[in-house]
């Protein structure tokens, strides 16, 4: 087996981890899969598509966990999250 290293901006590649993650695979199992079917066909192919809106879903679904995880309410249940709107409301409420 032979170990490929190429460098690639960040932003792209983090951008490529979401659609990965998305369709159930890591990033080094998408380029296998890439080259594999590339020898295959005999060119470059790109058949597997997610669209522009469903991406933009995902990396905001992304930024959402790691803004959670840094505030450290990641693990809250929807019980205790339905409490924090309540109680928020109830303030925002007394404030006006």
């Amino acid at each position: 087996m032979a170990l490929l290293q190429i460098r690639v901006d960040e932003e792209l590649k983090n951008k490529a981890n979401a659609i990965f993650s998305e369709l159930g695979i890591d990033l080094s199992t998408a380029v296998r899969m890439f080259l594999k079917k590339s020898v295959q066909e005999g060119g470059i192919p790109f058949d597997t598509k997610i669209n522009q809106s469903t991406l933009n879903a995902i990396l905001a679904v992304d930024k959402m966990r790691t803004i959670s995880e840094k505030n450290g309410n990641s693990e809250m249940s929807l019980e205790e999250i339905n409490e924090e709107i309540r109680l928020a409301r109830r303030e925002r409420k007394n404030r006006i």
